[in-house]
C-alpha cells in the first residue's frame, strides 16, 4: 500500500502544479502500477473504435468514446455509459492516444461527481517524433505496457 499511496501523492501534486480540477496525473507505467494495485480501480481508454480496432487495445479496459469517429463528434451519452460501467466512488484513470481527451474527459466525470479522476499523460501512442511518428516518444504502447492488436 505504501508505494500505491507515493504513486497517487505524486499524481495528485502534479495535478496541483498544473491546476487540474481533478485527482491527479499518471505516466502510463504509473497508471498500470495502480490498476493492479489498487481495488476496483478502472482504466477507461476514451478513443475511438476505429482507434481501438486500428491501433490496439488495453486488455481489460472499459472502453467509451469520448469522440465518435468518423466526424469527432462528442459522445452525448459518455457520462451515462460511464456510470453505467464504473462506479462513481471508483479511482478511474483516462486515457487517449495522448492525453488531450482523457484530460476532458476526466475533467467531466470529477465535475460529474467522481472524485478519483486521473488523467495518463502521454496515452496509448505518445506523443510524435520529429519525424512526426507516434510511439517513440512516450505513451502506454512505448512502455511496453499490455496491448493487442485487433
Amino acid at each position: 500500500m505504501g508505494k500505491l499511496n507515493d504513486l497517487l501523492g505524486l499524481a495528485r501534486q502534479r495535478a496541483q502544479d498544473l491546476g487540474l480540477p481533478y485527482a491527479g496525473a499518471l505516466t502510463p507505467a504509473e497508471a498500470h502500477e495502480i490498476w493492479q494495485s489498487a481495488p476496483g480501480a478502472k482504466l477507461v481508454d476514451v478513443r475511438t473504435r476505429a482507434e481501438w480496432d486500428w491501433v490496439g487495445r488495453v486488455p481489460g479496459a472499459v472502453e467509451i468514446e469520448w469522440l465518435s469517429y468518423p466526424g469527432n463528434q462528442p459522445n452525448p451519452h459518455f457520462l451515462v455509459q460511464l456510470k453505467r460501467e464504473v462506479d462513481p466512488q471508483s479511482l478511474v484513470m483516462f486515457m487517449c492516444r495522448s492525453g488531450g481527451r482523457s484530460d476532458k474527459a476526466a475533467r467531466a466525470a470529477a465535475e460529474a461527481g467522481y472524485p478519483e479522476c486521473y488523467n495518463v499523460l502521454e496515452g496509448f501512442e505518445g506523443d510524435r517524433d520529429a519525424n512526426e511518428r507516434r510511439n517513440r516518444i512516450g505513451g502506454w504502447r512505448h512502455a511496453g505496457l499490455p496491448w493487442r492488436q485487433s
